[in-house]
């Protein structure tokens, strides 16, 4: 994105690509439905991109974390609307889901992507791939194939990405060089993640097994999405909506029947067993024998009487060991810090080299916000630099 900002402006522009192919964690997150953004107004959307905590400060955030002040003003510039219009400018024809979050009509990034490099190259944008940036030595250093090669740029981007899913090519190998240079990188914890569970053998055959038709809480934050039984855990879209919070020490609790109040539900259950086994006559309850196995997982010992059963069922506790760790974790917290980089994204130690994207320390929820304002903090870098430049000239 910041590529196409400066060579709209006239600019020649090198993107220097460290895999053999680019923009793999784009491609990686259309493998499932490239969801763009959502469709909501851009205040709303701000309040979301810290995972759901505001306003800024974050409460608990380490100094230097990217707040909602700053975030406002670099989505004010690209934010869900312009996303919109970005990729209708591609050829890629988009639709609004019933949460308000945007998909290509083909679901698939690959589209996409091919369309914008094709524009990129009309724009005297060159993509070298396989050159992987080893530091700074009178200039931006490169291992390439044809051996090593030193760029001296009059403005750069860094948009290294995080340190979540390394295999992919973000594997924050850049820390040291800017923290050399006195750069502030707070360290990366993942985000977006699941969570581990010790899971008894009973839950064995229901790996992979979809839960329905639940909420997940965790501190004031809410989810009603499907999530999913791992062999080593929870994972899915409900478990990352709380996933910043409940990585933070938040209790969690799951609402197993969160369209029936606990007066109904204890009336359900106080209808008389008979002569069924206690987990058929949870089943004939509640209707879902996933929900069941949860219940005998973390609700036992059950309560015997139906309203103290009721109320645990509306509140289960999510019992986990912990988040899984980076090389899973959809995205990464951390990053340069906020202190470090003028209100341009330009790092204050480096001047005419700016950062964008998941190197900065801030952290959105999944549901277009992580990829929105990714796109959105590389158009406003790649502003910052096109002025550097017009300053220079």
């Amino acid at each position: 994105m910041a590529a196409e900002v400066l060579s709209a402006a006239g600019h020649p522009v090198v993107i220097a690509e460290a895999m053999p192919s680019p923009a793999r964690k784009f491609l990686m997150a259309g493998k499932s439905g490239l969801n763009l953004t959502k469709d909501e107004p851009a205040q709303a959307f701000v309040a979301r991109l810290q995972g759901g905590v505001a306003p800024a400060p974050v409460p608990g955030a380490p100094p230097g974390y990217f707040g909602e002040e700053e975030l406002r003003a670099i989505v004010a510039g690209f934010g869900p609307a312009e996303v919109m219009d970005w990729a209708r400018g591609l050829g890629v024809e988009l639709f609004t889901g019933s949460t308000g979050r945007v998909f290509p009509i083909r679901m698939k990034a690959s589209p996409l992507l091919r369309a914008w490099l094709a524009r990129l190259g009309g724009q005297k944008v060159t993509l070298r791939t396989r050159w992987r940036w080893t530091g700074f030595g009178g200039g931006l250093a490169f291992d390439t194939p044809e051996g090593p090669r030193t760029i001296r740029a009059g403005v750069t981007v860094l948009a290294l990405g995080g340190a979540s899913w390394p295999r992919l090519g973000s594997d924050a190998a850049w820390v040291p060089w800017l923290r050399e240079v006195g750069a502030g990188v707070a360290p990366f914890r993942p985000a977006n993640m699941g969570f581990r569970v010790d899971w008894s053998p009973a839950m064995t055959p229901l790996q992979g097994a979809a839960v329905k038709g639940t909420r997940l809480s965790a501190g004031d934050l809410d989810s009603r999405g499907e999530w999913v039984i791992t062999r080593g855990g929870i994972e899915g879209g409900a478990v990352y909506e709380i996933s910043a919070v409940l990585r933070d020490g938040a209790e969690a609790g799951v609402d197993l029947m969160p369209d029936l109040d606990v007066g109904a539900l204890a009336a359900r259950l106080a209808r008389p067993r008979g002569r069924l086994s206690v987990g058929n006559w949870l089943r004939r309850a509640l209707r879902d024998p996933v929900k069941v196995a949860l219940l005998l997982e973390w609700g036992r010992p059950l309560p015997v009487d139906a309203a103290t059963l009721a109320a645990r069922i509306k509140a289960l506790p999510l019992r986990h060991a912990g988040p899984m760790g980076l090389e899973r974790a959809i995205s990464s917290a951390g990053g340069i810090e906020a202190t470090a980089l003028t209100r341009g994204l330009e790092l204050r130690a480096l001047p005419g080299i700016f950062a964008a994207g998941e190197m900065l320390d801030w952290e959105a929820p999944t549901g277009g916000y992580l990829l929105t304002a990714c796109l959105a903090t590389g158009h406003h870098a790649g502003l910052a630099a096109a002025r550097h430049l017009r300053q220079r000239a």
